[in-house]
């Protein structure tokens, strides 16, 4: 499902592996990131020779998401711009939200840096660098249709289901709800089709891509979308200011380019302008 945008043509050459190690990319003999050096284009340090090393939780689609033996998403396609720059492979690794969500895989040299859809918020960036935000983000509460809930108000005294260590997790109880904590987006949308919960808040976009299937948009409805001022970012190890600025100007390179246009019809859906005007971290 790889496209090839202009001079930044790429290929995921990924196959499944074990350990969570899901992206597996080959090494170059040069300076730059090349075998047996940890330097990457621009002087950027890297925790493996010739490779951008991302922790991930999968699967957290259209972010990232194994598909066809291989992780692909939005997420992944914008860090492999990154890397392209760096003249580096990207590889990705599965773990636990939480690992990189507080910074305990960077700092322990598991990864360069985390992509995850994450939430920006002044309680992970003092354990983490943020990138520039580069998605602007909402909750959504999707139901059966056959619950009767036509909102988020009329989640009180309802069995809700949210993902585990997330924004929309934290949301439902910051209004008074006990969700159901489920470890990934996965089990929370199988939550919801065995009837564990009769309604789930969950960042939006991932709603939107469990509706591209039939069967989904069948059964549920987006009972209301709720502005929670959300941005994602990309972290990095406190500190690594050389890698946080290879990012940044590869999601602004992107934006200026089309290439951020074009991957977000890609795996999110109808162009959204605001999506990419948010505005640069302090």
């Amino acid at each position: 499902m790889k496209t090839t945008f202009g001079r930044r043509t790429r290929i995921l050459a990924a196959t499944t592996a074990t350990a969570g190690l899901v992206l597996v990319a080959g090494c170059s003999s040069d300076d730059s990131g090349g075998s047996g050096t940890k330097t990457a284009a621009g002087g950027v340090e890297v925790v493996k020779a010739g490779q951008l090393t991302t922790c991930t939780h999968l699967p957290y689609p259209p972010f990232q998401s194994e598909i066809d033996g291989k992780v692909q998403g939005f997420d992944v396609a914008l860090i492999d711009l990154v890397a392209d720059d760096l003249g580096v492979k990207q590889t990705i690794v599965d773990q636990p939200f939480e690992n990189f969500k507080t910074g305990g895989s960077l700092n322990a040299g598991s990864c360069d840096l985390a992509a995850a859809g994450m939430t920006i918020t002044e309680e992970r960036k003092k354990n983490v660098d943020f990138s520039d935000p580069y998605f602007e983000a909402t909750q959504a509460v999707l139901v059966d249709k056959k619950s009767g809930i036509s909102s988020f108000a009329d989640l009180k005294g309802k069995k809700v289901g949210a993902q585990a260590q997330t924004t929309g997790e934290d949301y439902a109880k910051s209004k008074g709800l006990d969700p159901v904590s489920f470890e990934s987006s996965d089990a929370v949308l199988n939550g919801l089709r065995t009837g564990q919960v009769e309604a789930v808040v969950i960042d939006y976009p991932v709603v939107q891509g469990w509706l591209k299937d039939k069967a989904n948009a069948a059964a549920f409805d987006v009972a209301e979308q709720i502005n929670t001022g959300e941005q994602y970012g990309f972290t990095v190890k406190k500190g690594n200011t050389k890698l946080r600025e290879a990012i940044n100007k590869a999601i602004a390179d992107a934006k200026a380019d089309g290439t951020y246009k074009k991957l977000y019809e890609q795996w999110i859906g109808p162009y959204d302008e605001s999506a990419a005007s948010a505005s640069p971290a302090a």
